[in-house]
């Protein structure tokens, strides 16, 4: 049995709600292989960023999260 079918069959066991979840995915990964490398290389930056901006706020008692320190316009 080939990949395609494989999925194919494990997806019609799936509830309809789970397979909406399994779409999302696809495309999700769809998408994410659509997108140059320098597109991949500047969100892997950014995430990176991100995670430094944040670090050592995890215990923070006011709870900040990363929407905290986003720009919103």
């Amino acid at each position: 049995m080939i990949l395609r079918e494989k999925i194919n069959e494990n997806l019609k066991k799936l509830p309809e709600y789970s397979q909406a979840e399994v779409l999302d995915f696809v495309e999700f990964l769809v998408k994410k292989n659509e997108q140059t490398p320098s597109e991949r290389e500047n969100k892997e930056w950014s995430n990176l960023s991100l995670s430094f901006a944040m670090r050592g706020m995890e215990e923070d008692e006011l709870g900040y999260t990363s929407d905290d320190i986003k720009e919103h316009f």
